[in-house]
């Protein structure tokens, strides 16, 4: 058993040390052993992958940059290069390459955290996940993961140059957000389910004070409250619309009781 378990050893061992030359071979493969940008260095990787990138042609100077960084994963020019990978995803667009963009963006992050280019990094994988965020009646696993990222930029570097572009695009994410729980408490209000509406109307006004249609909500809250004989919420919910929203088309809509 200790033979065995000695063997077993070295060969993990053994694994983990052929991990990154099996990594680079792999690579080469892909592109085949008599590819040109194979002969590069490092730095005339990057400057031509440089030159594609500013005429916008954006999967050809991919290659270049992942060129760059597998010779030099560690240095200046590696780590420039990372990041050039995922710029170019994000700037190509697309679910798919916006999906690949921010794993580079999180990998370029997990590899250097101390980095200069931090809070840009962070930035960019809210953006990577807010570029996928769907309709108010889709799915909102992205937009929620979006509002995440620009929290913890907004925390972690409150003062960068990417500050008032996370608040703008936080804004634009909550109200998608907050718009996706109103068409949800409206769906089950419509289909008979006051409980289920009341739950997700109370949390829309609850974790979304900064919705934009917040008379419409409330509008609807009272009409779920009046449907599941909550008597007493339902005319409290429609006079707070009306203190708070005087001028609101949705007053005209109260049934008379909660006139």
């Amino acid at each position: 058993m200790r033979i065995a378990g000695r063997t077993a050893g070295r060969a993990r061992a053994a694994t983990a040390l052929l991990a990154p030359l099996l990594l680079v071979v792999a690579a080469c493969g892909s592109r085949g052993a008599n590819d040109p940008i194979l002969r590069l260095s490092a730095a005339e990787s990057l400057a031509e992958g440089k030159r594609l990138l500013e005429k916008e042609r954006y999967a050809a100077a991919r290659p270049y940059f992942s060129h760059a960084f597998e010779v030099e994963p560690n240095s200046a020019a590696g780590r420039e290069a990372l990041l050039l990978v995922a710029d170019t995803l994000f700037l190509e667009g697309g679910d798919a390459n916006l999906i690949q963009a921010e794993a580079k963006y999180r990998d370029f992050q997990n590899r250097f955290p101390t980095s200069d280019r931090a809070a840009y990094v962070q930035y960019k994988i809210a953006a990577s996940l807010a570029g996928r965020m769907e309709r108010p009646d889709r799915d909102q696993t992205s937009t929620e993961k979006a509002r995440a990222a620009l929290e913890d930029l907004l925390r972690l570097y409150p003062t960068s140059e990417y500050a008032e572009e996370a608040r703008a695009e936080l804004a634009r994410v909550r109200q998608n957000l907050g718009e996706h729980e109103y068409q949800v408490g409206r769906f089950y209000l419509r289909y008979g389910l006051p409980v289920a509406a009341i739950a997700r109307l109370e949390q829309l006004l609850e974790r979304f004070p900064d919705y934009e249609a917040r008379d419409k909500a409330m509008f609807n809250l009272a009409l779920a409250y009046r449907a599941a004989k909550r008597a007493d919420d339902a005319a409290a919910t429609a006079a707070k619309l009306r203190a708070e929203f005087p001028e609101s088309d949705y007053l005209e809509k109260l049934p008379e009781d909660l006139s």
